[in-house]
């Protein structure tokens, strides 16, 4: 998929709201820049955000709850983790019980980590265009095929 600007990003992020469920995983890979952010941004203004949600790059996760949102997401970026064991601290696999999971950068847990997600990866074209690959595992496959 081709996502011409930040928009496109942010749209998409709208459709994946739409289908997003408690305990989901969408994690989101890419280069600084490739658009991640945006996609959350877009995931979380569809499901009700007032407002731009910031980046959890210092914050590492960022929480959401109803009513701010009708579905409870954790947004979590992981640009700063050095070590995949840290991530057990967060607690992250507890909460996904009663949210959704957004995780930019989830490499960065480890090859073994959210085997279930929805994974989206971005890389940015000479041309300044996003291309999104997707990888939807099998909680994913008709959901992801409506987006």
């Amino acid at each position: 998929m081709i996502l011409s600007d930040p928009a496109a990003s942010h749209d998409l992020g709208a459709r994946l709201a739409a289908v997003v469920r408690t305990g989901d995983v969408i994690a989101l890979s890419g280069p600084l820049g490739a658009g991640k952010t945006s996609i959350a941004r877009g995931l979380l203004a569809a499901l009700g955000l007032a407002g731009e949600a910031p980046s959890p790059s210092f914050a590492i996760v960022q929480p959401y709850d109803v009513p701010e949102v009708r579905l409870p997401v954790l947004h979590v970026d992981l640009y700063r983790i050095v070590d995949p064991s840290e991530i057990d601290e967060l607690g992250l696999d507890e909460a996904r019980q009663d949210m959704a999971l957004v995780v930019e950068w989830p490499e960065r847990a480890g090859p073994r980590a959210w085997r279930d997600a929805l994974r989206l990866t971005l890389a940015i074209a000479d041309d300044g265009t996003r291309m999104l690959t997707a990888a939807a595992p099998p909680g994913w496959e008709d959901r992801w095929s409506r987006i």
